[in-house]
């Protein structure tokens, strides 16, 4: 059974919806703005077209980022440790920790 897309009843293709989304999302601007930036680009659209998009997709759009951020975190096994040492500057006794990964 094929999984029915989310953006089928949608005008709009899915690389514009995704990327007026994530704008509005990563960067602090509010919908108006994004309504200029998308417009600049030859994209016309209302600033509640993006709030309704944002609202719509925007739990889709963040399940996926923390999807791909749980697989690279898995994939990448590296392995710290804490190295602690005494270092004498001046005179004076200093307590350091720095961190140290798998190469060193």
């Amino acid at each position: 059974m094929t999984k029915r897309s989310p953006f089928r009843y949608f005008k709009t293709s899915p690389e514009i919806i995704r990327l007026a989304v994530m704008m509005y999302i990563r960067f602090p601007l509010w919908l108006r703005n994004v309504e200029d930036l998308l417009h600049e680009r030859g994209v016309d659209i209302c600033h509640e077209t993006v709030r309704f998009w944002w609202h719509r997709f925007g739990p889709m759009f963040a399940a996926e980022i923390r999807k791909r951020r749980v697989e690279r975190m898995q994939s990448s096994r590296a392995s710290w440790h804490l190295d602690e040492m005494f270092v004498t500057v001046n005179g004076e006794r200093h307590y350091l920790w720095r961190a140290v990964d798998h190469e060193g």
